[in-house]
């Protein structure tokens, strides 16, 4: 599977959505009986919307929040799903959490947003956490078999749009545009929208933003790790600059520059320390 950087563009405008939205906090109904108005204000500007030419069917999958009720793929059908892997260590996942508190309020009925917890630290902490950040969607934590079903994830946050026929039309990852989602979700479940929509080819390329945290890294071998050591090597690579020039973190400069040679040996020296240590 090949590893591609998003391009400035495309990262710049995932910026320009999140500094320019205006929430409008009135509530109430627009156009049909009880269809909610816009979250975010749009009135200036058209949203560009993409969703892949041949959608993946996500198949019956049944998930256990950490409440203990049981959350059904199929029960969902007629709405927008976002299903976010995300991390409590991962700081682009916190940052996007309040929007999506605000959206999954205002669309109980168009959309529903499933937190899946990639923590290895258990689920009693990943409940405090969504305490503290008044969590108000279903979280569940990551399993083989959702993983299965939306394949692929190497970085954090990675969201995968589902449509209400139960297909993946969508994936963003790092942070995801509110303005945006919430333009899907209207368009996908037929309420009024601004937005333009294109296809674009489906493809098993996978993009590491800027806003995003890598979970695995090429030629790094993290399986000797205990879940709480690979999450401290994910942590340092993430955040540790590589001094190769590149303005890069050492897990983006491993993702986006194969060539360079002076990140491996201080990835290596990183994840061998870490090992070492307990």
């Amino acid at each position: 599977m090949s590893l591609i950087v998003v391009v400035a563009a495309l990262v710049c405008q995932v910026a320009c959505d999140r500094s320019d939205y205006r929430p409008d906090e009135s509530g109430g109904v627009s156009g049909s009986e009880n269809a909610p108005q816009p979250l975010f204000d749009t009135s200036d500007r058209t949203v560009r919307l993409e969703f892949v030419d041949v959608p993946a069917p996500v198949a019956d999958l049944s998930m256990t929040t950490l409440g203990g009720r049981e959350v059904s793929m199929v029960a969902q059908r007629g709405k927008v799903v976002l299903v976010n892997f995300w991390a409590t260590w991962c700081g682009p996942c916190r940052e996007e959490i309040p929007f999506l508190v605000q959206l999954a309020e205002r669309y109980p009925d168009h959309l529903t947003i499933i937190g899946v917890s990639e923590d290895a630290g258990g689920a009693d902490m990943v409940e405090t956490f969504a305490d503290q950040y008044d969590v108000n969607y279903p979280i569940v934590m990551s399993t083989p078999e959702i993983k299965r079903a939306f394949p692929g994830v190497v970085a954090l946050p990675t969201s995968f749009v589902v449509d209400p026929d139960g297909q993946i039309v969508q994936t963003h990852v790092g942070l995801i545009s509110p303005v945006v989602l919430e333009q899907e979700t209207r368009y996908l479940t037929a309420l009024s929208h601004n937005a333009t929509v294109e296809t674009v080819a489906s493809n098993d390329q996978i993009r590491l933003a800027n806003a995003a945290q890598a979970t695995e890294i090429p030629g790094v071998d993290l399986s000797s790790l205990s879940p709480e050591q690979r999450e401290e090597a994910l942590r340092r690579l993430n955040s540790d600059g590589c001094p190769c020039g590149c303005s890069l973190t050492l897990a983006q400069c491993r993702i986006n520059d194969s060539s360079c040679g002076i990140s491996p040996p201080i990835v290596e020296e990183i994840v061998a320390g870490i090992a070492g240590a307990n």
